[in-house]
């Protein structure tokens, strides 16, 4: 028989936490962690009309909005319209005008997620080396090391970045972040972790370079600190702020270790970072396959690096992502950290926020889809999203009935993608849908 949830007073989570650089301030201490929604269009032939957000998009963020986040991070913004993670990306080109359809639909989502309070930010991202071959054939990173044995798809062998690219891939950030600060972000994330382009950078593994790019933790840095730069150049308003996601490992040889994180972490914060949100593994190395027995009971996957991590930060703040499910974990989380990110958990129950502070739960919901098949549960938070955003109740996922018909409808849903599709749509057979917020009757 499972062991109920420890009762723990969730009073702490519910603390305001002051950003000193931008002079913001979150509501409380949840993040609603970045993941891929997969909802903005897509077209095989003309590139410009990828990327643009559904109106379903800014449903979900509404959803999450009224879900009593602190903070909430728009998950993994491509700024390329051909370097994607994923079909159904949402883009922010370097050429995007400040008008149009593509910038009303993200100042439809800042506003959605804002309406109760919350600090809203984009993740901004490249990613690299990984980005399928069926939509990017000729990927750069920063040198030519292949991504093999991923079972996220083939990967083609990328090109080492020469001049011409930093200046693009710098001036597509700086774009994206002044694009994001018209349409009403509070600020942006920099994604430097889980293996993308900024995270290839840092680790040794994939950075082989011998220039200013490589070689010692500065030189594999730099690319960041002129992100930076050429942000505050266009958008010199201080309360727009700068944060960044690291892995606090990697869990392979020759990948980014707890100690450059640390020499990292303490030049974010002499460059005004205002959080560092710490998270961890690769495609290659997923991080899930790492976890001690100590650090189930703590549930936060990255605990034990990141203490070893935070003591360098006094005045960014730090927020941990990955493995948290109970309001007693998230509580002794804060002992160490500023802030706890929900990535996967949001995509089930939207309000989880909310329920843990008015006592309502003791944390999320167990599915009956194990916590350790990654893959798997990626795809329930996918569709779960999907779902949310037509405005339909997400499965109950620890029903047998729904997860029986979550399985098929997981199956039809890659099915449609690998043949190059958008995923989707949803073919959902043998359960009556319901209204968001209605409840399921009982099997």
């Amino acid at each position: 028989m499972a062991q109920a949830p420890e009762k723990i007073d969730p009073a702490p989570l519910g603390q305001p936490l002051a950003f000193e650089f931008s002079g913001k301030t979150a509501k409380n201490r949840f993040m609603k962690a970045a993941m891929s929604e997969l909802q903005s269009s897509w077209d095989d032939k003309d590139l410009t009309k990828r990327g643009i957000p559904s109106k379903e998009l800014a449903n979900l963020y509404r959803l999450w909005g009224a879900g009593g986040y602190g903070v909430i991070l728009l998950g993994n913004t491509m700024i390329e319209y051909d370097q994607l993670e994923g079909v159904g990306n949402h883009i922010i080109p370097s050429e995007a005008p400040f008008s149009g359809e593509r910038f009303e639909r993200f100042k439809d989502i800042a506003s959605a997620a804002k309406e109760h309070g919350s600090l809203v930010y984009t993740q901004l991202s490249h990613p690299g080396r990984q980005v399928t071959e069926n939509i990017q054939p000729h990927p750069i990173s920063a040198s030519d090391v292949q991504l093999k044995g991923s079972d996220f798809g083939a990967f083609a062998k990328p090109r080492p970045m020469e001049k011409a690219d930093f200046d693009h891939v710098v001036n597509s950030f700086a774009h994206a972040a002044e694009y994001c600060y018209m349409a009403g972000f509070d600020g942006v994330e920099l994604h430097g972790a889980h293996g993308y382009l900024l995270a290839q950078f840092l680790a040794p593994s994939t950075n082989l370079r011998t220039d200013q790019y490589g070689g010692s933790l500065t030189n594999r840095a730099n690319i960041i600190f002129e992100i930076t730069d050429a942000i505050r150049a266009r958008v010199p308003d201080k309360s727009f702020s700068i944060g960044i996601k690291l892995n606090s490992t990697e869990f392979q040889k020759g990948g980014f270790t707890v100690e450059d994180c640390k020499v990292l972490c303490a030049e974010l914060e002499k460059n005004n970072f205002d959080w560092v949100e710490l998270s961890g593994g690769t495609y290659e190395s997923l991080a899930f396959e790492h976890k001690r027995e100590s650090t189930k009971k703590r549930e936060a996957y990255f605990i034990e690096f990141a203490e070893m991590i935070i003591p360098e930060l006094k005045k960014t703040k730090a927020y941990i992502t990955g493995g948290l499910r109970t309001a007693a974990g998230m509580v002794k989380a804060l002992d160490k950290m500023d802030g706890v990110g929900i990535g996967r958990p949001a995509a089930h129950e939207f309000d989880l926020p909310q329920k843990i502070l008015d006592g309502v739960t003791d944390g999320a919901i167990k599915q009956l889809i194990g916590e350790d098949n990654f893959m798997m549960t990626n795809a329930a938070a996918t569709i779960q999203m999907i779902l949310a955003g037509l405005g339909h109740q997400p499965f109950d996922l620890r029903r047998p009935d729904h997860d029986k018909v979550f399985h098929r409808t997981v199956e039809k849903f890659w099915e449609n993608r690998q043949k190059g599709g958008v995923p989707g749509p949803l073919y959902i057979e043998g359960l009556d849908l319901q209204p968001y917020g209605t409840a399921y009757a009982a099997a």
